[in-house]
């Protein structure tokens, strides 16, 4: 099968870009994040951009105008935003995006007919297995409902990124975008020829921002629920990788401390093995989100709120370690979560 081409004026007389992504045929479970919703996640704010720090590596195309490595381009947009987020931007050498080209989508570059794309499914797998051209593997990765607007800005609040597999109708390609700031929204039916990835990044009161292609646009959020899901063919996944919590020397870029990001992914069905985690015991948040780590039943919303159900696990924690039950996190009440934080670990 000979992969579709279209024009592309945004990179130049004659440019073009193609198409590559394959409807996933990768078997085993795949846990969706609504399955695992534990704990309340925190509320994001209206809107949230991670794009700029990942410059330039989401401009880098990566390829995908001569191949139909679209699926590899856009995982390596993720370790671009998030490493680039925690201060250390990696930007994939081409080498590098064939490398994995060539083992998750069987590509030889001396035969042009082995360019036949891949899916998603299978490249996370891999990169489970085998990680990324940085040395870090992903952590774990979740299906997220396209068609629920809170659970898709909560993951790209919490976690930075977006992956989605689509296949585009006709009026978002042709003609081609031919710069940043465009906007997909609902434009007749999916075409099979036109299996694309493209990431998250970031998102409005209007939609998702994506990364395609080298460039920056925005898919709208009906768009996202009636051509990102799986009854068309379409899939968002949200990847958790060690790039933000081992390069963000302590602090997120919204603010959330790494070690709630920690805290929130296992709440929803990850599971993160790097030893006891650190949470700021002078802040309510901190405390419901230690409590959480510790096994509060049930667990607690991280809202900051010091309202009935964290006094109750307070005065539970106290109960357990011997403490005076006064619901109040005092000197001797933190010091003793620390130590079982520590021991936790």
């Amino acid at each position: 099968m000979v992969l579709k081409s279209v024009s592309a004026p945004h990179l130049g007389p004659g440019g073009k870009v193609k198409f590559g992504r394959q409807r996933p045929i990768a078997h085993g479970p795949r846990p969706r994040l609504a399955n695992y919703l534990r704990a309340s996640l925190p509320p994001g704010p209206p809107s949230v951009d991670y794009s700029p720090a990942g410059q330039p590596a989401l401009s880098n195309i990566y390829g995908n105008d001569r191949l139909g490595d679209c699926v590899i381009a856009g995982a390596y947009h993720i370790v671009a935003t998030e490493t680039g987020n925690a201060g250390q931007l990696f930007t994939a050498t081409p080498e590098q995006i064939i490398a994995d080209y060539r083992v998750i989508g069987g590509y030889d570059p001396g035969d042009p007919n082995t360019d036949q794309g891949c899916d998603e499914p299978t490249a996370l797998n891999y990169w489970l297995q085998n990680g990324f051209a940085d040395g870090t593997k992903p952590l774990g990765w979740l299906s997220v409902d396209a068609t629920n607007r809170a659970e898709l800005q909560s993951a790209l609040y919490l976690f930075e990124n977006l992956y989605f597999g689509v296949e585009l109708p006709d009026a978002w390609v042709e003609p081609m975008p031919n710069g940043n700031g465009f906007v997909w929204d609902v434009a007749g039916d999916p075409v099979p020829a036109n299996g694309h990835c493209v990431v998250g990044v970031g998102y409005t009161p209007q939609g998702v921002i994506i990364d395609t292609w080298g460039l920056l646009g925005t898919v709208t959020w009906a768009a996202l629920a009636q051509y990102f899901v799986p009854n068309v063919y379409g899939a968002a996944y949200v990847l958790l990788t060690p790039d933000q919590l081992e390069k963000g020397r302590g602090v997120a870029p919204n603010g959330v401390a790494w070690s709630a990001l920690i805290a929130d992914f296992d709440a929803i069905g990850g599971s993160v093995p790097i030893g006891a985690p650190t949470f700021n015991l002078m802040t309510v948040r901190g405390i419901q989100q230690a409590l959480n780590y510790l096994g509060a039943n049930p667990a607690l919303a991280t809202d900051g709120i010091a309202g009935r159900r964290t006094r109750a696990a307070v005065e539970a924690f106290q109960g357990a370690h011997g403490l005076a039950v006064d619901g109040v996190v005092g000197r001797f009440t933190r010091a003793a979560l620390q130590l079982a934080l520590n021991a936790a670990g």
